[in-house]
């Protein structure tokens, strides 16, 4: 299990969105809507399914929430990054993603 995905999306359910989203004085609606989607995707990510998907939703709510007013903007902006880079290199090898499409490994030309 890629222990960066399990960190990232324990990470983004419990804090990225709850604590972050009160102080930048958003709206309740707009704070509900971004609290189910980012912890549908940090769902998603915990589970290995869809980490893509999961990984650019997680850093576009977080780059929504560094964007959206003052305050402390460091761990979204950490959080956010994290999401992009789980987009790009892929969910490892204990995943439903690994389980559904076969693992993806790239390797280099050989002379």
């Amino acid at each position: 299990m890629r222990c960066e995905r399990v960190a990232l999306s324990i990470t983004a359910a419990a804090l990225g969105c709850c604590v972050f989203a009160r102080f930048h004085g958003m709206p309740q609606g707009v704070w509900g809507a971004l609290l189910l989607i980012e912890s549908g995707a940090a769902l998603l990510l915990l589970l290995g399914l869809w980490t893509p998907v999961a990984g650019v939703v997680i850093a576009c709510c977080e780059l929504w929430i560094v964007f959206s007013g003052g305050g402390e903007f460091w761990l979204p902006l950490v959080l956010a990054t994290l999401g992009a880079t789980l987009a790009m290199i892929g969910p490892g090898a204990c995943s439903i993603d690994a389980l559904l499409f076969g693992r993806k490994q790239i390797r280099p030309f050989s002379r």
